[in-house]
């Protein structure tokens, strides 16, 4: 089980990271090619677009892990560490059913434009393609929230891994 966590994490690190490379490497070439060679690339803002796009959405769940998502705490750190648990629960299971609810309608999306056929405009990349990162990191943030939900439970997450504080 272990080894399988880290392999999941190494993929996400590696597929974030490549999709969000790809992107920044694909606007210096666009930049290189418009004002050094003056010969623009129509292509290339919309594939680094769609790239970019891709590397943040598989991201998502790369902050949830790394506790890097945003939070508003003001409230939280006057809690006791009880509530906070207790809060910690009932927000972690709010974020699965929005997780559950963006995947789903994700996937409508998909599916609709799939039937559609409809492609971009300069590369003429099917749509359901790009909108297909919807669902993958739903799913992929659900899983990360749900392995958030059982550490809170286990008393494994870092915030209750010494209930003192």
């Amino acid at each position: 089980m272990k080894m399988l966590k880290k392999a999941w994490a190494f993929i996400e690190e590696v597929a974030a990271g490549s999709f969000f490379t790809v992107g920044i490497a694909l606007i210096f070439y666009g930049v290189v090619m418009r004002y050094v060679f003056n010969e623009p690339k129509a292509w290339v803002e919309e594939v680094a677009r769609y790239t970019i796009i891709w590397g943040v959405f598989l991201g998502f769940s790369l902050a949830l892990r790394h506790n890097q998502h945003i939070q508003v705490d003001i409230l939280y750190d006057k809690l006791k560490p009880k509530m906070k648990r207790v809060l910690d629960i009932v927000a972690t299971l709010i974020s699965i059913a929005f997780c559950g609810i963006y995947t789903y309608y994700g996937y409508i999306l998909v599916e609709t434009r799939f039937n559609s056929g409809m492609v971009s405009l300069d590369v003429g990349i099917p749509m359901w393609i790009i909108y297909l990162i919807l669902p993958i990191s739903g799913v992929l943030f659900l899983l990360r929230f749900v392995e958030r939900l059982v550490h809170i439970l286990i008393g494994k997450d870092e915030n209750y891994a010494n209930p003192l504080n």
